[in-house]
This record gives structure tokens, C-alpha cells and sequence, in this order.
């Protein structure tokens, strides 16, 4: 076990940060941490040195490492990023919790729940934040229909189901992303977190208690429904759609699906459809809007009435950030309360997915 840094977890700004992985999605942490005058970014790590070179003279970061045991060894920092390949996040997480450090984490949590289990006890044991980076329930739509749900327009919501389809967008095939070993999943793991997240959050954190799944790999295995990689041998071990009908307490239920590739409609779709004792609303995003078509439903004495909502762009990775800044400088009294528990939930109902699926059976999902 390494030695915890003896640089001291201060509750003031600038809180110095680093930022481990540089692909699209460290690159939207960077983009929002840099525009943060509490935040200091001081030490980028990435493997691709021009890459990561362009980057850190972008945004003035000085210290720049190509592995990511030599920044958490040798920068000063409070905190750190990791956005990394999910097999990853384990390690590095763990590491840097073990240093006295506050992570901030992509998603999934982990490849498994037995993996998120051992981060979130290193967070507990180091009393360090550990947050995990859902970004989509902060969707300036999402968050409006969150309001509609929490003033009880809708009353008690019983089913919901959810979804993010693909039209053809298996992510680079023969890489990280298609092995199960190294992504723990397909789509199910990789997208499907997001909408079983943010359903559940719509939902009022019910508790999941049972799973039943399927997956599919009907075309990834094939070399199709996605970017052309000109590999023949390239390993594709993962599904690439996905069903889930999850039992809820409360008798309640909610339905996922997911997929990368699938003879649909061409533009990819996320979307989520709420059904309540008092009202219904649906929620509709087509080719990645900045907003989507929300509707809500009611009967008002008698006649039908939907009325559809506007809501302003929602602000991704920076609300993101915004959060978990806050909660560091807030001190010692607010870490608790954020060590990573509601992605290890979540962990833990997608493996009860795919169980379901390799066995054919309903799976409890442990609590």
C-alpha cells in the first residue's frame, strides 16, 4: 500500500488539481476544470505525447506525465481526475485515495461491482470524495422534468422505461471499448449507465431488487456498426444491444434499453418516458440536442391535455465539476456523504444484468 502524501487536503480555493487521461472525456474535464477560478489544474497525464503536449500549453498546465503513477507520485495536487479506460479507474482511483487525494471519476464506476466496492472502501477509509461523473442527469431538460416529478405533478411513478439507441456507433472496434476484460460490457455498461441513472434519479432512488436481462451481439461481431477498424482479428467479446426489466420496491418497475448499432431510425435517440398515478411525461432527445422534446401528461377535469416544456441547455461536465469542487472546499463534515455509494448501486444492478442475461434467470440485486 503507498504512503498517504503528506500534502495537506486544504478547504480553500485554488484547489489544485490533476487530470489523468486526455481522450474526449478528460479532455471536457479539463475544458471545465480550467474555467474555474477556484480550480487550479497544475499536472495533465496522457499517453499520446503531442496530444497531451497541445493540451497542457492550452491551458497553461505545467507539469505534464506520460504515466499516471509519476503524477500522483510527484505533483502537488488535492485532487485528481480519472478518465481512463473503465479497467483503470480501480487502480488509479484507489491510488490516489491512498495518497490523501479527492477523485473525481468517468463512468462507469468500474467493470464491476466488486472493483466499485474496493474504491468506495478506500474512499471511506482515506474519508476522501469519491464522485462519480453522471453527467447527462444534469441536462438542463432532465432537470426540469426532475422539477415537474418532485413538485408531484405526476403523483406516485409506478413504470418508467428509458433508453439510448444507436443507429450504427459501436465504438472503436478491437479496442478497449469491445473487451469485456477491459470495459466490463458493452453498451449496457458504457451508455446504458446513463440512462439507468438518470431514470432512477427521475424515479426518486427507488431500490432496485431484481433483474432480468438480455443482451445480443448481432453485428460488432461481425466487423459492422461502427467505424471501419481494418482489423480481422480484432476482439469483440461484449454485446452490442441490450434489454433489461428491472423490479423496483414499491412494486414498481423500470425498462432499459441500449444499444450501439441496430437497424432503426438514423439518428441515435435518448429518451425516457415516466408513467405516474396523476400524470405521464416523455422525454425525447434526437441526434444529441443540446435539449430534447418534453412533454408532459395530464387529464384536467375531463379532457386530455399535454403540454410540452422548454428547458434551457443543461451544462454537462461543468455542472459536474461545479459539484464536485464544492463539495471539497466544503470541508471535512460534506466527504462522507460523497464516496462513490450511488455508482457502486448502480455497479451492482448492471452485473445483476448481466447475470440475468448468461443465465436466463431473474437475478436479486444485492443491496
Amino acid at each position: 500500500m503507498n504512503e498517504t502524501r503528506s500534502v495537506e487536503t486544504r478547504s480553500e480555493a485554488p484547489l489544485r488539481m490533476g487530470v489523468i487521461g486526455i481522450g474526449w472525456a478528460g479532455q471536457q474535464h479539463l475544458e471545465a476544470l480550467s474555467a474555474r477560478a477556484d480550480v487550479e489544474v497544475v499536472a495533465l497525464a496522457g499517453m499520446e505525447a503531442e496530444l497531451l503536449g497541445q493540451l497542457a500549453d492550452k491551458h497553461g498546465v505545467a507539469s505534464r506525465y506520460e504515466r499516471w503513477e509519476d503524477l500522483l507520485d510527484s505533483a502537488q495536487i488535492d485532487a485528481v481526475v480519472v478518465a481512463v479506460p473503465t479497467a483503470l479507474h480501480a487502480p488509479i482511483a484507489i491510488a490516489a485515495l491512498e495518497r490523501g487525494l479527492h477523485v473525481l471519476c468517468e463512468k462507469p464506476i468500474a467493470e464491476s461491482a466488486e472493483r466499485a466496492e474496493a474504491m468506495v472502501a478506500a474512499a471511506r477509509k482515506a474519508g476522501r470524495v469519491l464522485e462519480i461523473a453522471f453527467n447527462h442527469r444534469r441536462r438542463g431538460d432532465i432537470e426540469m422534468l426532475k422539477g415537474v416529478v418532485d413538485r408531484g405533478e405526476l403523483g406516485r411513478i409506478y413504470y418508467a422505461k428509458a433508453w439510448w439507441l444507436r443507429r450504427s456507433g459501436i465504438p472503436q472496434p478491437g479496442s478497449w471499448f469491445t473487451r469485456k476484460e477491459s470495459a466490463g460490457g458493452g453498451p449496457l455498461v458504457d451508455i446504458g449507465i446513463h440512462v439507468l441513472d438518470f431514470a432512477l434519479h427521475l424515479m426518486g432512488e427507488p431500490a432496485v431488487t431484481a433483474a432480468n436481462a438480455t443482451t445480443f451481439a448481432e453485428f460488432g461481431p461481425r466487423g459492422r456498426g461502427g467505424e471501419p477498424s481494418g482489423a480481422t482479428d480484432f476482439v469483440f467479446d461484449v454485446e452490442d444491444f441490450a434489454t433489461a426489466l428491472l423490479r423496483l420496491e414499491k412494486d414498481a418497475a423500470l425498462t432499459i434499453e441500449t444499444s450501439w448499432a441496430g437497424y432503426r431510425a438514423k439518428a441515435d435517440e435518448i429518451g425516457v418516458t415516466l408513467y405516474g398515478t396523476e400524470g405521464g411525461a416523455e422525454l425525447v432527445i434526437t441526434g444529441y440536442k443540446p435539449v430534447g422534446r418534453l412533454r408532459v401528461f395530464k387529464d384536467d377535469v375531463g379532457p386530455e391535455k399535454e403540454t410540452e416544456l422548454t428547458a434551457e441547455p443543461g451544462r454537462g461536465h461543468a455542472a459536474v465539476a461545479e459539484t464536485f469542487v464544492a463539495t471539497v472546499l466544503a470541508g471535512p463534515d460534506a466527504w462522507p456523504a460523497y464516496d462513490g455509494s450511488l455508482a457502486l448501486s448502480r455497479a451492482r444492478i448492471i452485473d445483476a444484468c448481466y447475470e440475468s442475461a448468461r443465465t436466463a434467470q431473474q437475478v436479486e440485486v444485492s443491496a
